[in-house]
C-alpha cells in the first residue's frame, strides 16, 4: 500500500517540478538576454552561436533555479493534497504527514545531490565557455587586426598590406592584396591607391572597396610548362573595384576562442580549495610586507618627534612654551605635516587591502554556495511541503505568492550580506551559510506547526485575536431608539 502511495506522491510532485522548472528556466533566461542583448546586437552573429551562448549561460542558473523550483512544486503538490481532502483521508488512515512528506524529503535531497555535482562538475565548464565566448563577441569587429605598413595573413587564401590607415579602420591607403594559389592556379595579386570597408550585406564576408588601381594575373591554370613560361602577365586597371573576403571561418574561431581561463568560476570544490591557500599565503606576504611598512614609518615620524630624548637628558628637552612663536609655529607645522603624512599612507594601504579581500571573500563565497544551495533545496521543501499542508490551496494563485516571497527574501539576504562580506565586515564562511542558518529554523517551525495541524493562516482565528481591540474603535451599529 505504502509504495502505491510512495509512487502517487512522487508522480504528483513531478507533475508541477517540471512545469515550473521550465518556465523559471524561460524566465531566467530572458532576463540574461536583457541583460546581454547589447553586446549580441551588430556582431553577425548565427543563430546556432546565440542559441549555444545561451544554454552556456543558463547552465549557471540552475543553482538559483533548482531551490525556487522546489519550494514552488512542494507547496503547489502538498496544498492540491490539502485542498481535495487527500492529506484528510491518508491521515484517517492512520498516515501521519511525516510518512507522507518521507518520499519527497528523499526526493530532495536525491536532487540536492544532484545539484551539489552539477555544480561541482559541470556548471564551471559551461561558466568558462560563457565567459570566454562573451568576451570574444565583445572583440570581433571584424574579427581582424591590420597593422598599417605590415603583411597579414588573417584572411584566408590571401595576404593583405595597408600603407596607412585611419583611427576608425575604415579608410586606407597603399592597398596590396595578393590572392595564394598553388602551382596550378592562376596567381592575382591588387594594387590601389585608396579603398576603405563598408559593410557588406552577408556578416560572414568583408567587403572592401579599392580605387585607383592595377589587378594584376597569371592565367596559368591547366597550362603546360612550355606554355606558362611563355604567358604574358595581364594587368587589369579599374577606377573602383568590390571585393569580398570570406571570413566566416575567422570570426566562428574567434567567438569559440578560450582566451580566459584563470577565473575562480571556472574551478571545482577541490580546485577552490587550492585557490583559496594560495590566496591566503599571498594575503599573508601582503599583510606583512603592509605591516613593516607602516610600523617604519610610524617609527620614523615618532623618532622624529622624541629625537631630543634619545640625545639628551630629560633635563636638556626644548619645551614648546619656552619657543618663539615662529619657532612654535614651525615646529607643530612640521609635527602636523608628518602625521597628516602618515595618515595618507594609512589611508592608502587600506585601499590596496580592500581589492584582496573582496577576491578573497569572493571565491570562498563561491565555493561554500556549491554545497549551501544543495541545502537550501532541503530547507525549501521543509517549508513548501508545510505551507502547502497548512495553506491547503493548490494551484498557480497563492502558493505561487508565498513562495515568491520567500525566495525574494533568501535573494536579498544574499545579495546583501554578500556585500557586506566582501568589505571584509564579515566572515565569507558565514556569509554563505548565513542564509541558510536564518531559514532553517523558519522550515523546522512550519513542520513542526503542519505536524500538529496548526491553523497558522486561518483569518478567522485572527479577527478573534485581535476583536478586543478592534471593538473599541469600532461604533455601535444599534439604534438609539432600542438602547
Amino acid at each position: 500500500m505504502f509504495k502505491i502511495l510512495d509512487r502517487y506522491i512522487i508522480k504528483t510532485f513531478f507533475g508541477p517540478f517540471f512545469f515550473i522548472f521550465s518556465v523559471l528556466f524561460f524566465i531566467f533566461i530572458v532576463n540574461i538576454i536583457w541583460v546581454q542583448l547589447g553586446q549580441f546586437m551588430g556582431k553577425g552573429l548565427s543563430y546556432w552561436q546565440i542559441l549555444k551562448l545561451l544554454f552556456y549561460l543558463g547552465v549557471s542558473v540552475i543553482s538559483m533555479v533548482m531551490p525556487l523550483t522546489i519550494l514552488l512544486a512542494s507547496i503547489m503538490s502538498f496544498g492540491e493534497f490539502g485542498e481535495r481532502y487527500e492529506l484528510a483521508a491518508m491521515k484517517a488512515a492512520g498516515i501521519s504527514l511525516t510518512r507522507v512528506m518521507m518520499p519527497l524529503l528523499g526526493v530532495s535531497v536525491g536532487l540536492a545531490v544532484l545539484l551539489f555535482l552539477f555544480s561541482n562538475n559541470i556548471i564551471p565548464d559551461f561558466q568558462r565557455k560563457a565567459k570566454n565566448m562573451l568576451f570574444n563577441i565583445a572583440q570581433t569587429k571584424p574579427a581582424l587586426n591590420f597593422t598599417p605598413g605590415q603583411f597579414i595573413d588573417q584572411i584566408p587564401g590571401y595576404m593583405v598590406k595597408f600603407d596607412i590607415m585611419n583611427d576608425t579602420g575604415d579608410d586606407i591607403e597603399g592597398v596590396f592584396v595578393h590572392r595564394k594559389a598553388s602551382t596550378f592556379e592562376n596567381q592575382q595579386t591588387i594594387v590601389a591607391q585608396k579603398g576603405k570597408f563598408v559593410p557588406a550585406a552577408n556578416s560572414n564576408y568583408l567587403k572592401l572597396v579599392l580605387y585607383n588601381g592595377y589587378v594584376f594575373e597569371d592565367n596559368f591554370a591547366g597550362k603546360s610548362d612550355n606554355v606558362r613560361m611563355k604567358q604574358p602577365d595581364q594587368a587589369i586597371k579599374f577606377d573602383t573595384l568590390v571585393s569580398h573576403f570570406d571570413i566566416s571561418q575567422i570570426i566562428n574561431k574567434a567567438i569559440e576562442k578560450e582566451q580566459i581561463t584563470d577565473d575562480y568560476r571556472f574551478q571545482t570544490y577541490g580546485q577552490l580549495d587550492e585557490t583559496i591557500q594560495k590566496a591566503k599565503k599571498e594575503n599573508d606576504k601582503f599583510f606583512t610586507t603592509l605591516n613593516n611598512d607602516v610600523i617604519s614609518q610610524t617609527n620614523t615620524v615618532v623618532a622624529y618627534m622624541d629625537k631630543n630624548k634619545a640625545k639628551a637628558p630629560v633635563k636638556s628637552q626644548i619645551k614648546l612654551d619656552t619657543l618663539k612663536t615662529d619657532k612654535k609655529l614651525e615646529v607643530l607645522y612640521s609635527a602636523y605635516s608628518r602625521l597628516d603624512n602618515l595618515k595618507s599612507t594609512l589611508e592608502g594601504k587600506s585601499n590596496d587591502i580592500r581589492p584582496n579581500v573582496k577576491y578573497f571573500s569572493k571565491v570562498i563565497i563561491y565555493q561554500q554556495r556549491i554545497i549551501s544551495y544543495s541545502v537550501t533545496c532541503i530547507i525549501f521543501f521543509l517549508i513548501g511541503a508545510s505551507l502547502g499542508s497548512i495553506i491547503r490551496k493548490g494551484g498557480m494563485g497563492v502558493p505561487v505568492i508565498i513562495a515568491i516571497v520567500i525566495f525574494i527574501i533568501f535573494y536579498v539576504m544574499n545579495l546583501g550580506i554578500e556585500n557586506i562580506a566582501w568589505s571584509g565586515k564579515m566572515n565569507p564562511y558565514l556569509a554563505a551559510w548565513l542564509p541558510n542558518l536564518i531559514l532553517l529554523p523558519f522550515g523546522v517551525w512550519m513542520t513542526y506547526k503542519a505536524l500538529t495541524d496548526s491553523q497558522l493562516f486561518d483569518a478567522e482565528k485572527y479577527k478573534a485575536l485581535f476583536k478586543p481591540i478592534t471593538q473599541r474603535f469600532s461604533r455601535n451599529k444599534e439604534h438609539k431608539r432600542y438602547q
